[in-house]
Protein backbone atom coordinates (compact mmCIF):
# COMPACT_ATOMS: atom_id res chain seq x y z
CA UNK A 1 0.00 0.00 0.00
CA UNK A 2 1.29 3.69 -0.52
CA UNK A 3 0.17 5.51 2.50
CA UNK A 4 -0.05 9.28 3.12
CA UNK A 5 -0.15 10.55 5.98
CA UNK A 6 -0.98 13.80 7.19
CA UNK A 7 0.47 15.32 10.24
CA UNK A 8 2.91 12.73 9.78
CA UNK A 9 5.45 15.01 12.13
CA UNK A 10 3.63 15.14 14.86
CA UNK A 11 2.86 13.29 18.21
CA UNK A 12 0.09 10.85 16.61
CA UNK A 13 0.81 11.30 13.14
CA UNK A 14 4.75 9.96 13.38
CA UNK A 15 3.55 7.01 15.84
CA UNK A 16 1.27 5.92 12.83
CA UNK A 17 4.50 6.43 10.08
CA UNK A 18 6.57 4.20 12.04
CA UNK A 19 3.90 1.52 12.16
CA UNK A 20 3.16 1.65 8.77
CA UNK A 21 6.75 1.44 7.59
CA UNK A 22 7.41 -1.42 10.01
CA UNK A 23 4.58 -3.06 8.13
CA UNK A 24 5.72 -2.67 4.33
CA UNK A 25 4.40 -0.08 3.40
CA UNK A 26 5.44 3.36 1.17
CA UNK A 27 4.29 6.49 3.19
CA UNK A 28 4.34 9.96 2.00
CA UNK A 29 3.88 12.17 4.90
CA UNK A 30 2.83 15.21 4.58
CA UNK A 31 3.52 18.46 7.54
CA UNK A 32 3.71 22.02 7.01
CA UNK A 33 5.49 21.82 10.51
CA UNK A 34 3.66 24.70 12.57
CA UNK A 35 3.50 22.05 15.55
CA UNK A 36 5.95 19.01 14.10
CA UNK A 37 8.69 18.58 14.66
CA UNK A 38 11.69 16.78 12.35
CA UNK A 39 13.12 14.69 15.35
CA UNK A 40 9.88 12.74 15.56
CA UNK A 41 10.15 11.66 11.92
CA UNK A 42 13.92 9.84 13.27
CA UNK A 43 13.19 6.19 12.30
CA UNK A 44 11.50 6.96 9.55
CA UNK A 45 13.82 9.33 7.28
CA UNK A 46 16.29 6.96 6.55
CA UNK A 47 13.45 4.52 5.28
CA UNK A 48 13.90 3.87 1.58
CA UNK A 49 10.03 3.48 1.72
CA UNK A 50 9.71 7.10 3.05
CA UNK A 51 9.16 10.58 1.97
CA UNK A 52 8.22 13.53 3.25
CA UNK A 53 6.70 16.88 1.98
CA UNK A 54 7.06 20.29 4.08
CA UNK A 55 3.23 21.02 2.68
CA UNK A 56 0.37 23.04 3.88
CA UNK A 57 -2.74 21.22 3.28
CA UNK A 58 -4.17 24.64 2.30
CA UNK A 59 -2.28 24.40 -0.81
CA UNK A 60 -4.85 22.29 -2.94
CA UNK A 61 -2.73 22.73 -6.44
CA UNK A 62 -0.01 20.83 -4.20
CA UNK A 63 -2.14 18.46 -2.81
CA UNK A 64 -3.32 17.10 -6.09
CA UNK A 65 0.12 16.26 -7.20
CA UNK A 66 1.79 14.85 -4.12
CA UNK A 67 -1.76 12.24 -3.92
CA UNK A 68 -0.89 10.67 -7.53
CA UNK A 69 -0.29 6.88 -6.95
CA UNK A 70 -1.89 6.27 -3.27
CA UNK A 71 -3.83 4.37 -2.01
CA UNK A 72 -5.18 5.56 1.27
CA UNK A 73 -4.81 8.90 3.21
CA UNK A 74 -4.07 8.92 7.14
CA UNK A 75 -5.43 12.21 7.70
CA UNK A 76 -4.45 13.41 11.07
CA UNK A 77 -3.29 16.96 10.58
CA UNK A 78 -5.48 18.89 12.36
CA UNK A 79 -5.40 22.45 15.41
CA UNK A 80 -5.35 19.83 18.24
CA UNK A 81 -5.29 22.41 21.02
CA UNK A 82 -9.24 22.47 22.66
CA UNK A 83 -8.16 25.02 25.45
CA UNK A 84 -7.22 27.54 23.10
CA UNK A 85 -9.74 27.71 20.63
CA UNK A 86 -11.58 30.89 21.86
CA UNK A 87 -8.04 32.96 21.30
CA UNK A 88 -7.88 32.19 17.48
CA UNK A 89 -11.47 31.70 16.84
CA UNK A 90 -10.50 30.75 13.07
CA UNK A 91 -7.81 27.94 13.43
CA UNK A 92 -10.13 25.57 14.28
CA UNK A 93 -12.31 26.35 11.17
CA UNK A 94 -9.08 26.70 8.68
CA UNK A 95 -6.91 23.82 10.44
CA UNK A 96 -9.53 21.40 11.00
CA UNK A 97 -12.67 21.70 8.66
CA UNK A 98 -11.24 23.53 5.61
CA UNK A 99 -8.07 21.42 5.67
CA UNK A 100 -10.16 18.29 5.28
CA UNK A 101 -12.17 19.69 2.64
CA UNK A 102 -8.43 20.18 0.22
CA UNK A 103 -7.72 16.43 1.42
CA UNK A 104 -11.10 15.05 -0.14
CA UNK A 105 -10.93 17.02 -3.23
CA UNK A 106 -7.19 16.00 -3.58
CA UNK A 107 -8.45 12.28 -3.19
CA UNK A 108 -11.59 13.02 -5.54
CA UNK A 109 -9.21 14.20 -8.52
CA UNK A 110 -6.40 11.65 -8.25
CA UNK A 111 -9.30 8.51 -7.59
CA UNK A 112 -7.74 7.81 -3.61
CA UNK A 113 -10.38 5.63 -2.67
CA UNK A 114 -9.78 5.08 1.00
CA UNK A 115 -9.45 7.40 3.91
CA UNK A 116 -8.25 7.26 7.41
CA UNK A 117 -9.25 10.32 9.69
CA UNK A 118 -8.47 11.23 13.16
CA UNK A 119 -11.84 12.92 14.43
CA UNK A 120 -12.43 13.49 18.75
CA UNK A 121 -14.88 12.65 21.45
CA UNK A 122 -15.09 15.94 21.58
CA UNK A 123 -17.84 15.75 19.18
CA UNK A 124 -20.37 14.46 21.55
CA UNK A 125 -20.30 17.86 23.76
CA UNK A 126 -21.76 16.74 27.17
CA UNK A 127 -23.63 13.80 26.53
CA UNK A 128 -26.35 12.25 28.49
CA UNK A 129 -25.00 8.40 28.23
CA UNK A 130 -22.04 7.18 29.61
CA UNK A 131 -20.14 4.96 28.39
CA UNK A 132 -21.08 6.82 25.02
CA UNK A 133 -22.15 5.03 22.08
CA UNK A 134 -21.24 6.11 18.17
CA UNK A 135 -24.33 6.57 18.16
CA UNK A 136 -25.42 8.72 20.21
CA UNK A 137 -27.38 11.78 19.55
CA UNK A 138 -25.33 14.93 19.21
CA UNK A 139 -25.51 17.86 21.80
CA UNK A 140 -25.17 21.81 20.86
CA UNK A 141 -21.45 21.88 21.04
CA UNK A 142 -19.22 23.11 23.47
CA UNK A 143 -16.07 24.05 21.57
CA UNK A 144 -14.36 25.06 18.42
CA UNK A 145 -12.49 22.38 18.37
CA UNK A 146 -15.36 19.85 18.35
CA UNK A 147 -17.88 21.69 15.82
CA UNK A 148 -14.50 21.86 13.41
CA UNK A 149 -13.99 17.73 13.72
CA UNK A 150 -18.32 17.57 13.36
CA UNK A 151 -18.40 19.55 9.92
CA UNK A 152 -15.09 17.39 8.79
CA UNK A 153 -16.74 14.02 9.52
CA UNK A 154 -19.59 15.32 7.54
CA UNK A 155 -17.80 16.39 4.58
CA UNK A 156 -16.07 13.12 4.69
CA UNK A 157 -19.43 11.22 4.93
CA UNK A 158 -20.86 13.07 2.24
CA UNK A 159 -17.70 12.56 -0.07
CA UNK A 160 -18.14 8.90 0.42
CA UNK A 161 -21.45 8.91 -1.07
CA UNK A 162 -20.90 11.17 -4.00
CA UNK A 163 -17.76 9.91 -4.92
CA UNK A 164 -17.35 5.99 -3.73
CA UNK A 165 -15.13 6.28 -1.20
CA UNK A 166 -14.52 4.27 1.69
CA UNK A 167 -13.68 5.91 5.60
CA UNK A 168 -12.77 5.16 8.63
CA UNK A 169 -13.52 8.02 11.26
CA UNK A 170 -11.96 7.32 14.75
CA UNK A 171 -13.38 9.84 17.65
CA UNK A 172 -10.64 9.76 20.04
CA UNK A 173 -10.07 10.32 23.74
CA UNK A 174 -7.15 12.10 24.87
CA UNK A 175 -3.67 10.41 23.41
CA UNK A 176 -0.53 10.03 25.41
CA UNK A 177 2.56 7.91 25.11
CA UNK A 178 6.01 8.49 23.49
CA UNK A 179 6.08 12.14 21.48
CA UNK A 180 3.30 13.68 23.51
CA UNK A 181 4.05 17.49 23.97
CA UNK A 182 0.53 18.94 25.11
CA UNK A 183 -2.47 18.65 27.92
CA UNK A 184 -2.55 18.05 31.35
CA UNK A 185 0.41 15.54 32.11
CA UNK A 186 2.82 17.64 29.84
CA UNK A 187 2.04 20.95 31.74
CA UNK A 188 2.31 19.18 35.20
CA UNK A 189 5.27 17.37 34.22
CA UNK A 190 6.61 20.28 33.14
CA UNK A 191 5.10 22.55 36.41
CA UNK A 192 6.08 20.21 39.01
CA UNK A 193 9.88 20.16 37.60
CA UNK A 194 10.04 24.24 37.98
CA UNK A 195 8.49 24.60 41.37
CA UNK A 196 7.90 20.59 43.00
CA UNK A 197 6.28 21.98 45.70
CA UNK A 198 3.34 23.78 43.72
CA UNK A 199 0.92 22.79 41.46
CA UNK A 200 -1.89 24.95 40.02
CA UNK A 201 -4.77 22.99 38.48
CA UNK A 202 -7.32 24.48 36.32
CA UNK A 203 -11.01 23.11 37.61
CA UNK A 204 -11.62 21.57 40.48
CA UNK A 205 -9.76 18.64 39.65
CA UNK A 206 -12.75 16.32 39.41
CA UNK A 207 -13.25 16.54 36.18
CA UNK A 208 -13.46 12.52 34.61
CA UNK A 209 -11.37 11.50 31.54
CA UNK A 210 -10.38 9.13 29.37
CA UNK A 211 -6.93 8.27 28.27
CA UNK A 212 -5.41 5.41 25.31
CA UNK A 213 -1.77 4.99 25.08
CA UNK A 214 -0.40 5.92 21.91
CA UNK A 215 0.56 2.54 20.71
CA UNK A 216 -2.74 1.41 21.30
CA UNK A 217 -4.62 3.84 19.39
CA UNK A 218 -2.43 3.33 16.04
CA UNK A 219 -3.32 -0.25 16.34
CA UNK A 220 -6.61 0.47 16.46
CA UNK A 221 -6.29 2.85 13.15
CA UNK A 222 -4.45 -0.11 11.58
CA UNK A 223 -7.14 -2.83 12.71
CA UNK A 224 -9.85 -0.63 11.62
CA UNK A 225 -8.70 0.15 8.14
CA UNK A 226 -7.91 -3.91 7.05
CA UNK A 227 -10.96 -5.02 8.46
CA UNK A 228 -13.74 -2.60 8.09
CA UNK A 229 -15.94 -2.87 4.63
CA UNK A 230 -18.28 -0.07 5.46
CA UNK A 231 -18.36 3.12 3.28
CA UNK A 232 -18.61 5.26 6.48
CA UNK A 233 -17.37 3.35 9.94
CA UNK A 234 -17.08 5.59 12.90
CA UNK A 235 -15.11 3.90 15.74
CA UNK A 236 -14.77 5.57 19.23
CA UNK A 237 -11.35 5.04 20.70
CA UNK A 238 -10.24 4.53 24.31
CA UNK A 239 -10.37 2.13 27.45
CA UNK A 240 -12.99 0.46 29.37
CA UNK A 241 -12.50 3.03 32.18
CA UNK A 242 -11.14 6.59 33.43
CA UNK A 243 -10.24 8.29 35.85
CA UNK A 244 -10.50 11.86 37.61
CA UNK A 245 -7.52 14.44 37.54
CA UNK A 246 -6.91 13.88 41.09
CA UNK A 247 -5.89 10.45 40.22
CA UNK A 248 -3.13 11.70 37.33
CA UNK A 249 -1.67 14.01 39.57
CA UNK A 250 -1.07 11.67 42.19
CA UNK A 251 0.02 8.44 39.81
CA UNK A 252 2.60 11.50 38.76
CA UNK A 253 3.29 13.32 41.95
CA UNK A 254 4.66 9.26 43.57
CA UNK A 255 6.45 9.20 40.18
CA UNK A 256 8.36 12.08 40.52
CA UNK A 257 8.48 11.72 44.58
CA UNK A 258 6.98 15.28 45.41
CA UNK A 259 4.08 16.07 47.49
CA UNK A 260 3.03 19.80 46.42
CA UNK A 261 0.51 22.22 47.62
CA UNK A 262 -2.04 21.76 45.37
CA UNK A 263 -3.78 24.96 43.82
CA UNK A 264 -7.43 24.72 42.02
CA UNK A 265 -8.85 27.04 40.18
CA UNK A 266 -12.32 25.82 40.84
CA UNK A 267 -15.43 24.85 38.88
CA UNK A 268 -15.74 21.35 37.21
CA UNK A 269 -14.21 22.48 34.00
CA UNK A 270 -11.04 23.25 33.35
CA UNK A 271 -11.68 25.85 30.25
CA UNK A 272 -14.35 26.78 27.86
CA UNK A 273 -15.21 23.50 25.87
CA UNK A 274 -13.78 21.51 28.55
CA UNK A 275 -15.95 18.51 29.12
CA UNK A 276 -15.97 17.48 32.71
CA UNK A 277 -17.15 13.46 31.95
CA UNK A 278 -15.46 11.51 29.03
CA UNK A 279 -16.09 7.78 28.65
CA UNK A 280 -16.77 6.20 25.65
CA UNK A 281 -18.12 3.04 24.40
CA UNK A 282 -15.09 1.07 22.42
CA UNK A 283 -17.40 -1.74 21.51
CA UNK A 284 -17.18 -1.35 18.18
CA UNK A 285 -13.50 -1.29 16.95
CA UNK A 286 -13.29 -4.59 19.98
CA UNK A 287 -15.88 -6.36 17.96
CA UNK A 288 -13.37 -6.26 15.01
CA UNK A 289 -10.56 -7.98 17.36
CA UNK A 290 -9.13 -4.99 18.98
CA UNK A 291 -7.75 -4.30 22.42
CA UNK A 292 -5.47 -2.04 24.22
CA UNK A 293 -2.70 -3.19 26.05
CA UNK A 294 -1.99 -0.39 28.34
CA UNK A 295 -4.18 0.87 31.46
CA UNK A 296 -4.79 4.61 31.96
CA UNK A 297 -2.45 4.78 34.55
CA UNK A 298 0.41 3.33 32.83
CA UNK A 299 -0.38 5.63 29.76
CA UNK A 300 0.35 8.68 32.15
CA UNK A 301 3.51 6.82 33.69
CA UNK A 302 4.77 5.61 30.00
CA UNK A 303 4.08 9.80 29.40
CA UNK A 304 6.25 10.64 32.45
CA UNK A 305 9.07 8.36 31.72
CA UNK A 306 9.25 9.89 27.78
CA UNK A 307 8.82 13.47 29.09
CA UNK A 308 11.99 12.67 31.31
CA UNK A 309 14.34 11.19 28.83
CA UNK A 310 13.47 14.02 26.34
CA UNK A 311 13.30 16.91 28.62
CA UNK A 312 14.01 19.29 25.06
CA UNK A 313 10.40 19.25 24.54
CA UNK A 314 9.39 21.20 27.60
CA UNK A 315 10.83 24.11 26.22
CA UNK A 316 8.86 24.11 22.53
CA UNK A 317 5.26 23.26 23.32
CA UNK A 318 3.68 21.92 20.73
Amino acid sequence: MRAIVTGAAGFIGSNLTDRLLSDGHEVLGIDNFSTGRLDFLAKAIPCPSFELSRTDLLDLDSLKKLFVGADAVFHLAANADVRFGPEHPGRDLEQNTLCTWNVLEAMRACGVKRIAFSSTGSVYGEPAVFPTPEDAPFPIQTSLYGASKIAAESFIAAYCGAFGMRSNIFRFVSILGERYSHGHVFDFYRQLLEHPGHLRVLGDGMQRKSYLEVRDCVEAIVVAMEKSTAPVEVFNLGTNEYCTVRDSIGWICKHMGVTPEIEYTGGNRGWIGDSPFIFLDCSRIRALGWEPRYRIEQGVLNTVAYLERNQALLGARA
